[in-house]
């Protein structure tokens, strides 16, 4: 496999690596070629628990650590403290970014000459991503991308080290569910997060729950449109009880980032 190889190059000239983790795809694997490559002792993942993460890719993500033998490290970063990030604009990602790549260059003086890895992808260069500003900004490096390795490539590359998180859904972090310009707050992420546990319990893994102030805009994947339309008058009430007074189904369905489109990407 080319792309293996290339990265084993890559990692060669690693001294020792600290891994921005979520428990995403792009991150877990980059988390675990660090350990792989570098072994234990000089590969550290690093994962946030921070509002804007749902708890159960926190629990996903520690149980994948233990079951790699990857050290981990929980910190808490407090980015909603932060003006910028609370009023949400469309850059909210850099500001959250900034806080993690701050925590993590403090890290480094436990772990002299040790370099900041995060799981950015070949792909991610041609999305809108404010974050990739704060990881340039922090010289923090990015073992996939720089590898050629596209989102489909990395999902490959997971199957292949039969990752259980090969064909996980993205799970992009709860705030970016708030249109930009409506405040971040942890009472918001909090019912996002329990409204997309209601829809995952009732058998759709992949949706999104929009926080429109008293409304919530469901998404499911388009393939599941219709089953929602048989089950939409239990959900409705389910969602209602977590706080909002009125609920849209979207009929389009899941489109990724469909919030950035006020931005014209």
């Amino acid at each position: 496999m080319d792309s293996l190889a290339r990265l084993k190059a890559w990692f060669a000239d690693c001294p020792g690596a600290l891994v921005a983790f979520s428990g995403g795809v792009d991150s877990s694997l980059a988390a675990f070629l660090a350990r792989h490559f570098l072994g234990k002792e000089y590969a550290c993942a690093v994962i946030s628990a921070s509002a804007s993460l749902k708890l159960s890719d926190l629990e996903e993500a520690k149980t994948f650590a233990r079951r790699h033998d990857l050290h981990l490290r929980v910190i808490t970063t407090d980015e909603i403290s932060n003006p910028d990030y609370f009023r949400n604009p469309s850059n909210r990602c850099y500001y959250c970014k900034h806080t993690l790549y701050d925590e993590l260059a403090g890290l480094r003086r436990e772990k002299p000459g040790w370099w900041v890895l995060n799981g950015t992808n070949a792909d991610d260069f041609g999305d809108y991503r404010p974050g990739l500003r704060a990881a340039d900004e922090f010289s923090v490096r990015s073992p996939l991308a720089d590898c050629g390795l596209s989102k489909s490539d990395v999902r490959e590359l997971a199957a292949h080290f039969t990752l259980e998180c090969w064909d996980k859904p993205a799970s992009p972090c709860l705030s970016s569910r708030v249109p930009y310009g409506e405040e971040i707050t942890v009472k918001k992420l909090r019912q996002i997060e329990d409204a997309e546990a209601v829809l995952k319990a009732a058998g759709f893994p992949v949706s999104r729950v929009r926080h429109y102030g008293t409304k919530a805009k469901i998404e499911v994947a388009r393939d599941s449109v219709r089953k929602l339309e048989a089950e939409r008058k239990e959900i409705e009430q389910r969602i209602r009880s977590l706080g909002f007074e009125e609920i849209e189904f979207d009929e389009e369905g899941f489109v990724s980032g469909k919030l950035n489109r006020v931005l014209g990407t």
